[in-house]
């Protein structure tokens, strides 16, 4: 297991593909890990593929990282300083950064941050969510400290709680994280994020809001649907594949 230490944590990560291949950080949602987001439903083949050095964390409190459960380690701000801290330990100074759901806010708070860090952006899963919110997440913390699955009511809450639960996540983290997590960014921000940025989102997804209002907001910005996928299926879509695929593809042209 491939570890580093920042901010007084362990964090974990997988390095793969040629060397010299142009890097493509891998940033995974809530709830989810490196494994589940990105080995599972293909991108590491289909990246390293293509010839890129694709790299990911395990978020703190997800995965094989540590899991602190206090909220104030979980700011959008320290998790995307985790993924540059995991740039610097690779000694990689530039990459394309990649996130989904969660992974996509970190993404864009790191390139408000560290603008020059970051080559292209694809952020999936999340749309003008990004800056309006995607809905009440108290339930959510709520389910994940429910006894057990058939305490939980809401809707949402079921979906999140057998996630964790099949992904044998530590629940108090994951609480104290959607709990700090969720800080939005305003259309000011968004119109700061110079790199050209694809923004994939699964058209019966109902908790990342609509690609093109928050493309608009980018000086650079184009969108993908992913057509008849949900949140969670959108992820490994062949189609999204494709379309992120040839957009790296055009830095590489250029």
């Amino acid at each position: 297991m491939a570890r580093f230490t920042h901010d007084g944590l362990d964090i974990a990560f997988f390095d793969e593909g040629p060397r010299d291949g142009i890097p493509v950080l891998l940033v995974h949602g809530f709830a989810s890990n490196k494994s589940v987001n990105w080995i599972g439903p293909g991108w590491v083949k289909t990246l390293t593929g293509a010839g890129y050095r694709a790299v990911a964390l395990d978020n703190r409190g997800h995965g094989d990282s540590d899991k602190p459960h206090e909220p104030k380690a979980y700011t959008p701000q320290k998790m995307a300083a985790d993924a540059v801290a995991l740039l610097d330990h690779l000694e990689i100074g530039t990459a394309h950064w990649f996130g989904y759901s969660m992974g996509a806010r970190i993404c864009a708070f790191a390139s408000l941050d560290h603008q020059d860090r970051v080559q292209r952006l694809v952020f999936g899963g999340l749309g003008i969510g990004m800056v309006e919110g995607v809905g009440e997440w108290d339930p959510i913390a709520d389910a994940l400290l429910a006894p057990s699955l058939d305490d939980v009511t809401h809707e949402r809450g079921r979906m999140f709680r057998a996630f964790a639960d099949q992904t044998g996540s530590d629940r108090m983290a994951l609480a104290a994280c959607i709990r700090s997590s969720r800080t939005l960014l305003t259309p000011d921000d968004m119109a700061k994020i110079t790199a050209p940025t694809l923004i994939g989102v699964g058209t019966r997804d109902d908790i990342a809001g609509a690609p093109q209002p928050l493309a608009d907001m980018m000086p650079d910005a184009r969108t993908i649907d992913i057509e008849r996928r949900d949140h969670m299926l959108a992820v490994g879509d062949p189609t999204f594949k494709r379309a992120v695929v040839a957009f790296l593809g055009e830095a590489d042209a250029s």
